[in-house]
């Protein structure tokens, strides 16, 4: 094996790099090598390894996305300095790999076929991890379909498990992050200058893309070409589609391989996350959970010292037999909110340890509901009928934008949304200022009664947290699609993913509701049409009765959050 010094770009940003545990090793690297896929196609695979003597064990990194920056230095580079070989190899049609890529199908069978090529390699020494992003932890979740005996540790960072869920919600389309997926699986294995000028292409095409009629086949100016795949995820819009069976990969309730999962609170895989946790607990698999300030990309970002120190510390607990670095609850959160001025919270104290997710609440607790009033106001005081109480009209013409929230693009996260507050087609009720903080853990539901004049329409819900100056910044949000016949009230429930948050004192809780936020998602068309096949799009007035109302979670623990 000819031993060469990691490509010079990787060392220059591994350098850029702060806070990150010391370097135990010096590192080897042996680009080039060919696997062989589950249908013979040649895998494309780089090793990273210590440059010590000694045994060391096994991480198994698989991308679409390419083996260059910024995956070459985070994985390869990284954890090879902490002590492990690191297998970082291009998924099949990706990167050089041959064959054709496929969304998911080909991910289990060619995870499998590279740990039996691992079996042979005189320097494997039976010990295996995975780690990795986004797809790369779907791949992770497709070879523990059936965990090869040698798997000891999973790390599933921002990642999915199930497709379906990436794209549609109950028939609405998250038409942004859909394109966003297009170009990142299209052209980031194609290397970083190819990766921009498509992105940059993407963003001059976003709007004329996003409002044509109808949707599908419009993309292709956008990403330069036709994409197959996405063509079926537009054409599929029902998750009991036969199309997607076989496409989520989530535990089951016999799965055993210790698996640490991380995400933020704007990332577009956060419900995800919470779901694969959630699948874990019950089967009795040993995991672990962090959820930081983040979106899906500065998670790897701002975040990526914090994320990498957890995912190491996993590691090697439980390949390395090395316990030292693990927390000692399962669960880390960061409390989100204003943490400066007269009621200033240290950073250090926004992080809590919980022994689960979501917290247990007390015996005596239960999730605090607010109601919306006339007058925009927003009050815990129940209502005394379902009368309507506002109307609004949504115009697909001038669809309601999107602010922040969980994107894959760099829009996302935390916004001001005072600018699309003002708009005709959204209404808010919001609470008085509050004399004392307001801390909430868990999850967020919306309860809703709402009629339209076409029977036909999606509802957009947010928590927003208003500060003394008017500033409304959104906290989570969820989209529910609404069909009943016209002017008759339907009740309708949209979770809104889950929050941890602090509402500091003078501060106000705000409820935003309106009919979409596009291009997030794609346009209701108003006529019961699938929204990527539409052509007629009708404008639609929604009203809203008294009985809609707010459910935040139990926020008797407070004082457990500010405490030190």
């Amino acid at each position: 094996m000819t031993v060469r010094k990691p490509p010079l770009s990787s060392r220059l940003m591994r350098a850029t790099w702060r806070g990150l545990p010391a370097k135990r090793y010096d590192v080897g690297w042996e680009p080039g090598l060919t696997v062989p896929g589950a249908d013979a196609s040649p895998l494309l695979t780089d090793h990273y390894f210590p440059r010590a003597e000694g045994d060391f064990p096994t991480l198994l990194v698989r991308s679409p996305y390419g083996r260059g920056l910024p995956w070459s230095p985070m994985y390869g580079l990284l954890f090879a300095e902490q002590g492990f070989h690191v297998v970082l190899q291009s998924c099949r049609g990706t990167g050089g790999s041959g064959g054709a890529f496929d969304l998911w199908r080909n991910e289990a069978a060619d995870g499998l076929a590279t740990v039996s090529w691992l079996r042979a390699q005189p320097w494997f020494d039976g010990r295996l991890g995975t780690v990795g992003p986004s797809y790369l932890g779907y791949v992770q979740w497709a070879l523990a379909l059936d965990p090869p005996p040698e798997l000891k540790a999973m790390v599933v960072q921002v990642g999915l498990h199930d497709p379906y869920a990436v794209f549609h919600t109950g028939g609405a389309l998250h038409l942004e992050n859909t394109l966003v997926v297009g170009l990142g699986m299209t052209y980031q294995h194609r290397g970083m200058a190819t990766f921009a000028r498509a992105a940059l292409r993407l963003r001059r095409h976003l709007r004329a893309v996003t409002m044509a009629r109808p949707l599908r086949g419009a993309y292709t100016s956008a990403l330069g070409g036709e994409v197959p795949w996405l063509d079926e995820v537009l054409a599929h819009p029902d998750a009991e589609d036969p199309y997607w069976d076989g496409a989520s990969v989530a535990p089951s309730e016999n799965f055993h391989v210790p698996t640490s999962l991380i995400t933020g609170w704007h990332d577009a895989l956060a419900d995800q996350t919470f779901e694969q946790y959630a699948r874990l607990r019950r089967a009795g698999c040993e995991t672990a959970l962090l959820v930081g300030p983040w979106t899906h990309t500065s998670a790897l970002q701002q975040g990526w010292p914090e994320v990498f120190t957890e995912s190491l510390a996993w590691l090697r607990a439980h390949i390395c037999a090395d316990p030292t670095g693990l927390r000692p609850t399962a669960v880390r959160v960061h409390m989100g909110g204003d943490h400066t001025g007269r009621d200033h919270i240290s950073e250090d104290r926004m992080w809590r340890d919980l022994t689960d997710w979501p917290p247990t609440p007390e015996p005596t607790s239960n999730p605090t509901p607010w109601y919306p009033t006339e007058d925009g106001h927003l009050t815990r005081h129940p209502p005394t009928d379902s009368a309507p109480l506002t109307t609004f009209r949504y115009d697909p013409s001038d669809p309601t934008p999107a602010v922040g929230g969980p994107l894959l693009s760099p829009a996302a996260g935390p916004r001001d949304n005072r600018q699309l507050e003002s708009r005709t087609d959204v209404v808010t009720f919001t609470g008085p200022p509050l004399t004392e903080p307001l801390a909430i853990i868990g999850p967020v539901t919306a309860r809703l009664t709402v009629s339209t004049d076409t029977g036909h329409a999606d509802v957009f819900t947010r928590l927003c947290d208003v500060d003394a100056e008017g500033r409304s910044v959104n906290v989570c949000d969820g989209l529910g699609t609404f069909e009943a016949s016209p002017h008759t009230p339907r009740r309708i429930t949209v979770p809104m993913s889950a929050t941890a948050h602090r509402f500091a004192p003078g501060h106000r809780v705000r409820w935003q509701i309106s009919a979409g936020a596009h291009p997030r998602y794609a346009r209701n068309p108003g006529t019961g049409e699938p929204p990527a096949d539409a052509a007629e799009f009708v404008p639609v007035r929604l009203t809203l009765h008294a009985d809609s109302a707010l459910t935040l979670p139990d926020s008797a623990n407070s004082e457990l959050w500010m405490a030190d």
